[in-house]
């Protein structure tokens, strides 16, 4: 597969051009790098203009994930949250309001995107889950949320696989939303990849409408390289409308070294990676297996991840994290019942083998589960008023009644304890304790008077 972009900017390097253009660096420095990291000079087209080389390359990325069209990001699937957010409620249909029914564990940019947007969250709560980071969501469930609502809602939005590796049921989920005349929103961040296991699993072939990927997050590509996804059965004016989308939440100035490794990505995706994507995925059902034996709790998960049971196996998840690291293992993640795990085709077998060296046998009891229901708490203000509103900083065991300001999520996504303009309650007191938050942000009570 060509590489229009990262050949064209390997051409200029060599050229020996000189550099009378930003940026300033001139392509030298300390990096290393510098040659590649170019601006917008003829033939270099332009990431939010693309009708040349970007626009060749991401032609070459629709054409592998399937997609009716795939734009290229520069800056995560951050911007590809509030991207495809933005479609959904622009051309949602006259006459319904400016609503999405979410399913609670959201990134922080779902959030962001409610404050900038200002539509109304209705929210999907878990209808199990023993964690902030799990909120599943069956057919039956949203059956009955949908039939709930007076209208239609703009779309349905779920994350999948969430943080701990869970994925949603996609093509029930599609089915009950294509059957009440809206639309399916997958934030897929953590799962580029699934498009290249056999079969695939990613949501657009399972039927989600538009859909984000980190491609940082589980491809071989640059810390903020993301592809927001059309599928081929959605509206063509998503397709239409999606670079000015993007624009709205993107510099003008996108990294040419991250266009160039989403570039490069493709010629790997066209080749072996598969097969590295499958091998890896093998290798890491084995290690599930290896460890399960030496008594650590390993959770079902997409299969590039290694999601262990902390609490199950007699340890915190912060704690288990620590341990691994005295063993030369960086985890993706640690919270209170759970640490995270996250492997490629670039680790080779021997990261893989330190882990069960660096845990070693496991007999200790389980710890034992507080049962913290979610805090459901009472909408005050909207999402962009309280976001928008003066706020201060108050211990979370004074917030009891105030109304929080900037929402009580981690960047993982997971189910916000708080949510911007929601009153802060009992449980939410209760589940600030079980997680160790100890302040929080809250409207300036003059605000409500």
């Amino acid at each position: 597969m060509d590489t229009p972009i990262a050949d064209f900017i390997r051409n200029y390097a060599e050229s020996g051009a000189r550099r009378l253009h930003m940026p300033g660096h001139k392509g030298t420095g300390p990096l290393g790098c510098e040659a590649w990291d170019i601006t917008e000079i003829p033939g270099a087209d332009s990431l939010y203009e693309a009708s040349g080389i970007i626009a060749q390359s991401e032609g070459n990325a629709a054409a592998l994930f399937g997609s009716g069209a795939t734009f290229y990001s520069t800056e995560g699937s951050s911007q590809c949250v509030k991207a495809m957010l933005h479609l959904a409620l622009r051309n949602r249909p006259a006459g319904t309001p400016p609503a999405v029914l979410a399913a609670r564990n959201v990134h922080r940019s779902f959030v962001h995107a409610a404050a900038l947007l200002d539509f109304a969250p209705v929210w999907l709560w878990p209808e199990e889950s023993a964690s902030l980071c799990a909120c599943p969501v069956t057919a039956e469930g949203l059956e009955r949320a949908l039939a709930a609502l007076e209208a239609p809602p703009a779309a349905v939005y779920v994350t999948s696989p969430d943080y701990l590796g869970n994925l949603q049921d996609i093509p029930a989920l599609a089915e009950v939303c294509h059957a009440h005349g809206t639309l399916l929103l997958a934030d897929n961040a953590h799962g580029a990849y699934l498009r290249f296991l056999r079969p695939s699993r990613h949501p657009l072939d399972l039927g989600a409408d538009l859909c984000c990927d980190s491609a940082h997050k589980t491809l071989p590509v640059l810390t903020g390289g993301a592809y927001l996804h059309v599928s081929k059965n959605a509206p063509a004016c998503l397709r239409e409308g999606a670079r000015t989308a993007l624009s709205l939440f993107g510099s003008t100035s996108p990294s040419y070294l991250i266009l160039a490794s989403l570039d490069l990505c493709n010629r790997a995706l066209a080749g072996e990676y598969p097969a590295c994507l499958d091998l890896c995925a093998a290798r890491l059902e084995e290690l599930r297996r290896r460890l399960a034996a030496m008594g650590w709790a390993a959770r079902p998960s997409d299969p590039l991840r290694l999601t262990l049971d902390a609490a199950a196996s007699g340890l915190t998840g912060v704690e288990l994290a620590e341990l691994l690291r005295r063993g030369g293992v960086e985890c993706e993640y640690a919270g209170r019942e759970h640490t995270v795990l996250m492997a490629t085709p670039e680790n080779p077998g021997e990261d893989l083998e330190r882990i069960p060296a660096a845990l070693g046998e496991n007999r200790r009891p389980p710890l034992e589960r507080a049962a913290l229901p979610p805090a459901r708490g009472k909408r005050a203000l909207s999402v962009r008023q309280a976001l928008f509103a003066p706020r201060e900083t108050v211990p979370a065991e004074e917030s009891l009644g105030r109304v929080c300001g900037a929402p009580t999520v981690s960047c993982p996504p997971a189910v916000p304890i708080a949510v911007s303009g929601e009153v802060i309650g009992p449980q939410a007191l209760a589940l600030f304790r079980h997680y160790g938050v100890e302040a929080v942000d809250v409207v300036r009570r003059e605000v409500l008077r």
